[in-house]
């Protein structure tokens, strides 16, 4: 079955010209990865490890100095593939919200601060609905119920709504029009446990119902080992590591994946928790062969001198590390 998403060989650089000389800081950096239908895909990684660059350039939302220098981003909504940054602009319109949505980081980020909630569902999804405004705010409320949010929120100013409902009113705007993949950047940072534990529980069963696919970007492991249903992981620019999440925590083959899962607070384990040694490379200079290699405890000669390649070393199990090709484990 052809893959929602397919990326591949995607370069996206951040490109800047001082005194004549173009400087790159290369972001996203020779990705290749495939979004099933009906699954949630999970990217993981440290700060600055281009998941967040990487989720702007599936969603062709960015604008210089950002560009894509390589590679392609093709979806199939049903209609067979298409190549995204091939659209027209009239075209990629049509297809936001209506195919592809996109749940931002922070919902202040989305709703207008000076709009009623009403107002944002009106800019954002009337158009592609195609209904009568009294027939669309119907629709409206009754999804908004299903989320547990009651219609008066419409009336609301998104300063008059606690974090967690407005964070509700966000993941509301972008499945109200019930499209065939979403997009979700860190949608539960800044929320305390509790109402995290709701956000995500919710989330999952919208996934289920509408039977949309879900590329959801967070650094927390735990909430990966809880939600998604594919992990893949990065370091500096690069996918270093994918697999069905629960093959991946039972047993990763990437140290730096098995440092993150290392990481994870257990209970009734009160050992210390150790750190890596160094920090992530500058992705404007980056070292040569494997980006982790001077952080990793496995590194090898060949690991400073040539890129590993993304192999599949078991069944739904791709990696780029010489160690693991040679059986070594972290």
């Amino acid at each position: 079955m052809t893959p929602v998403l397919s990326v591949r060989g995607l370069r996206a650089y951040y490109q800047m010209r001082y005194f004549g000389t173009l400087r790159e800081v290369r972001a996203v950096d020779d990705i290749t990865l495939e979004v099933r239908r009906d699954e949630i895909y999970g990217l993981a990684g440290e700060s600055s490890s281009g998941k967040s660059t990487l989720i702007k350039t599936v969603a062709r939302a960015i604008r210089p100095p950002l560009n894509v220098v390589g590679g392609e981003v093709r979806f199939d909504f049903g209609q067979g593939e298409r190549n995204l940054y091939a659209l027209s602009a009239e075209d990629l319109a049509a297809t936001r919200w209506r195919n592809l949505s996109y749940i931002m980081q922070g919902s202040m980020n989305v709703l207008n601060p000076v709009r009623r909630i009403r107002q944002s569902f009106i800019d954002f999804a009337l158009h592609h609905m195609a209904l009568p405004l009294p027939a669309f705010l119907q629709q409206v409320e009754d999804h908004l119920a299903h989320l547990s949010l009651r219609p008066a929120v419409l009336d609301s100013f998104p300063h008059e709504l606690s974090g967690g409902m407005r964070q509700r009113v966000t993941i509301a705007l972008a499945t109200v029009c019930r499209p065939d993949f979403i997009i979700a950047d860190e949608p539960t940072t800044a929320l305390d446990v509790v109402v995290q534990k709701g956000v995500l529980a919710m989330i999952r069963r919208l996934q289920r119902e509408m039977g949309s696919s879900v590329l959801f970007v967070t650094h927390d492991m735990a909430v990966h080992a809880n939600l998604t249903d594919r992990l893949g992981i990065m370091y500096a620019g690069r996918l270093v590591e994918e697999a069905p999440t629960r093959a991946l925590f039972h047993r990763p083959l990437h140290p730096y994946t098995a440092h993150l899962i290392r990481s994870l607070p257990r209970i009734g384990d009160d050992a210390p928790r150790h750190g890596l040694e160094g920090r992530p490379p500058s992705l404007a200079s980056p070292p040569p062969g494997c980006r982790f290699h001077p952080r990793c405890p496995l590194a090898m000669p060949v690991c400073r001198e040539v890129v590993p390649p993304m192999e599949e070393l078991e069944a739904g199990h791709r990696v780029a590390c010489h160690a693991a090709r040679q059986g070594i484990l972290p």
